[in-house]
């Protein structure tokens, strides 16, 4: 498959890059949700019209990674469904879903996977668990009060998109979670464990949680019940393959449920 773009979810695919050569994937445009611009916006909207014509020119699958985050599902009533009308409340949120719906559109062959929160080793430095785990260690932290973030690593993520397009998949819209909202202040309990250091909580009246529905994705690919998606304990394995500089002790001393990781991270038998 070809990979446009070169960042975190681009180098995590790039094992991917002999598999499915009739896929265009984008991995590449916005992934910050705060502190975006409308230029930014509108560069990848370009981005996206410009691969939609080419796919839809030459017949090639293409693959565009939307958001389940509250963004896109904060306002829904009940876990987020693919199926159900949304009513994003954040600009970023609003910005994904008109990508979608500009696909839709296109004439091209589009897949739209509406991704949690990835979580792995190099993602940048703005995203939720490198940002909290800084904080942390520098002593003060801030967190929203209330607010859940359905956390996925990257690699089991990789796995389900390679699963997905073995599948010979096509327009359908996807949710690619792991369908548990964990608490926020339960993924700084664990960075403090792990790092050693009890940071001061700045509290926020400003959060928001909801669950990810993933009833759809394991009828497609119910293997993915193997990794342990949709049980109280997979956030741990997510966490646990986000590398921190942690002293030895801890390390030894790990967490109640760390069993979750039995599995190694993006293994799901064989994918010939």
């Amino acid at each position: 498959m070809h990979i446009v773009g070169n960042g975190f979810l681009a180098r995590n695919l790039a094992p991917l890059a002999a598999r499915h050569p009739d896929t265009v994937v984008l991995a590449a445009g916005v992934s910050w949700a705060d502190g975006t611009s409308d230029a930014d916006f509108r560069r990848e909207l370009d981005l996206v019209l410009t691969w939609a014509r080419r796919c839809a020119a030459d017949g090639r699958r293409l693959v565009f990674f939307s958001t389940a985050s509250t963004g896109m599902y904060g306002r829904v009533a009940g876990p987020g469904r693919e199926d159900v009308p949304v009513e994003p409340c954040t600009p970023y949120g609003r910005h994904k879903l008109h990508l979608e719906e500009r696909l839709a559109a296109s004439g091209a062959d589009c897949l739209v996977l509406r991704l949690g929160h990835l979580v792995g080793p190099g993602q940048p430095a703005h995203q939720l668990l490198p940002m909290l785990a800084r904080q942390v260690a520098e002593g003060r932290v801030r967190v929203h009060r209330g607010a859940s973030r359905d956390l996925i690593a990257v690699a089991d993520a990789v796995t389900v998109v390679d699963r997905l397009l073995a599948g010979g998949l096509r327009g359908e819209t996807v949710n690619v979670a792991s369908g548990n909202a964990v608490p926020v202040e339960r993924i700084v309990d664990w960075l403090e464990q792990r790092l050693g250091v009890r940071a001061q909580r700045e509290l926020h009246d400003t959060g928001g949680q909801h669950t990810i529905s993933t009833d759809k994705l394991l009828g497609l690919v119910p293997e993915v019940a193997d990794l342990g998606f949709g049980t109280d304990g997979y956030h741990l394995r997510a966490l646990e393959s986000f590398p921190l500089d942690v002293p030895p002790a801890a390390q030894a001393d790990g967490l109640p449920g760390s069993s979750a990781t039995q599995v190694p991270v993006g293994t799901l038998g064989s994918t010939t």
